[in-house]
C-alpha cells in the first residue's frame, strides 16, 4: 500500500513539474496544422464582380455577353433589338472614365443591331458598356452591361499562330480544337465529321451579329466552310443547332 502511495506521489510531482516548466501539461494534443493564408491568396485569383445590367426598351442581346470574362479584346461591341434603331443611337465602351470605343456607332442595314469597334490595345479589366437606343420617333432609352478582359486566359488556347491555314473539325458535337490562337490573315476551315448537321455562327444566338462574315450555311457530313480573319481580336462563335453545348473562341493576334 505504501508503495502505491509513493508511486502516485511521484507521478503527481512529475506532472506538476512539467506544467511549471513548460507552461502546459505533459499530455499529447491532436496535431493542428497551421493555415498559411499568404500562399492561398497567391494561388486564388478573385473573380470579377459585375453590376446588374440595365436593359433598354426593345433590347434582345449583346456581344460580349454581360458578366463574361474573355481572353482577348472584342473586335466590336454589338447590341441587338427587336425594333428599328435610328440616330442618335450611341455606344460607349468605358473603363476608368475612358471610352475605348473607336469611330462612330454604326446601325446595321437591318436597323435591328448597332455596333462600335473597340481599341485593340485595350487593357485587362472590367468594361461598362453604356448605350442609348433611339427609335424613328427620336425617343431614346438608355441601358448598360459589363464584361471583362483577362488576356492570361489565352494561355490555355491552342497556339496555331505559325500556320497560314488551319482546320477545325466539327466532331462529337464539338469544335476540335475548341479555343485557338492564330495570326492575322490565317485561313480557318471548318469540316463537319458528324452525321448530324452543323453550322458555324458568330455570337450571340440567335442574332449572329458579332462578325456576320463568320456565319456559314448548313454543313452536312463532309461539308466545309472557310474564312480569312484579318482583324486582331477575339471571335466567339457557336453552332446554332447546338448553341448550348457547341462553342468556341478564336483569338487573332
Amino acid at each position: 500500500m505504501n508503495k502505491l502511495i509513493i508511486i502516485a506521489a511521484v507521478i503527481i510531482i512529475l506532472l506538476l513539474g512539467g506544467y511549471l516548466l513548460l507552461g502546459r501539461p505533459l499530455v499529447n494534443k491532436p496535431f493542428s496544422p497551421s493555415v498559411t493564408t499568404e500562399s492561398s491568396e497567391e494561388t486564388t485569383k478573385e473573380s470579377p464582380s459585375f453590376e446588374n445590367p440595365k436593359k433598354s426598351a426593345h433590347f434582345e442581346s449583346n456581344t460580349p455577353e454581360h458578366a463574361s470574362t474573355i481572353a482577348g479584346v472584342p473586335i466590336n461591341v454589338v447590341i441587338n433589338f427587336n425594333f428599328d434603331l435610328a440616330a442618335p443611337s450611341e455606344i460607349k465602351i468605358e473603363k476608368d472614365g475612358k471610352d475605348y470605343g473607336v469611330g462612330k456607332t454604326v446601325i446595321d442595314d437591318n436597323k435591328l443591331s448597332m455596333r462600335k469597334d473597340m481599341d485593340s490595345n485595350s487593357p485587362d479589366g472590367i468594361y461598362t458598356v453604356n448605350y442609348d437606343a433611339c427609335w424613328p420617333d427620336k425617343s431614346c432609352h438608355d441601358g448598360n452591361f459589363q464584361f471583362a478582359i483577362d488576356k492570361n486566359q489565352s494561355s490555355s488556347f491552342e497556339n496555331m499562330t505559325g500556320q497560314g491555314q488551319i482546320t477545325i473539325k466539327m466532331s462529337q458535337i464539338r469544335f476540335l480544337p475548341m479555343n485557338i490562337r492564330i495570326a492575322k490573315g490565317t485561313r480557318v476551315t471548318w469540316i463537319n465529321d458528324d452525321e448530324t448537321e452543323h453550322y458555324v455562327n458568330t455570337d450571340s444566338h440567335p442574332a449572329h451579329t458579332y462578325y456576320p462574315e463568320q456565319n456559314s450555311r448548313v454543313l452536312k457530313k463532309g461539308g466545309s466552310y472557310s474564312i480569312v480573319l484579318k482583324t486582331s481580336g477575339i471571335y466567339p462563335y457557336h453552332c446554332s443547332a447546338h448553341a448550348d453545348s457547341m462553342m468556341g473562341f478564336i483569338l487573332v493576334e
